[in-house]
């Protein structure tokens, strides 16, 4: 969980948010690896140091049932290019497939064109209509003492 940990930093660098990240290797080990998983990954190793992951997770959709929620697919940037991200990809995919989920979904930022291109490329359909909601915990905190 360490070189995760890496990863995640290095996509908050280029998503343009560095002082973002707060999860901990210790997060990250009792949410991902306990009796009730929250998440689960793959990792993509080169001469035994990790350099890409994917991370998803389970969620239900009212409409489609159970479905995969991709939340991140990070690649080292000196990496990228060379074929570790559409592997990744593909296990996800692939991971969705063999439990029958019916959907499997992430976010993009509306500035990643390469990602865009990516994701429309390989045959996913990237929406226009819709935008995401997000509460923090400052949000929560004023929210829950408000009511």
């Amino acid at each position: 969980m360490p070189a995760v940990l890496e990863l995640i930093r290095e996509l908050a660098v280029f998503e343009k948010e560095p002082d973002a990240v707060v999860v901990t290797v210790p997060d990250l080990e009792r949410d991902g690896f306990g009796d009730k998983p929250l998440f689960h990954t793959f990792v993509a190793e080169l001469n035994r140091a990790i350099v890409g992951v994917a991370l998803y997770y389970y969620r239900y959709s009212t409409w489609k049932g159970k479905t995969i929620h991709l939340e991140d697919l990070i690649v080292k940037e000196k990496m990228r290019g060379s074929g570790i991200g559409f592997k990744l990809y593909a296990e996800v995919i692939a991971q969705g497939k063999r439990d029958g989920v019916r959907r499997i979904e992430w976010a993009v930022l509306e500035w990643n064109t390469p990602a865009i291109d990516f994701y429309k490329k390989s045959g996913a359909k990237v929406l226009d209509d819709w935008r995401v909601a997000q509460m923090d915990e400052h949000g929560i905190e004023k929210f829950t003492n408000t009511k």
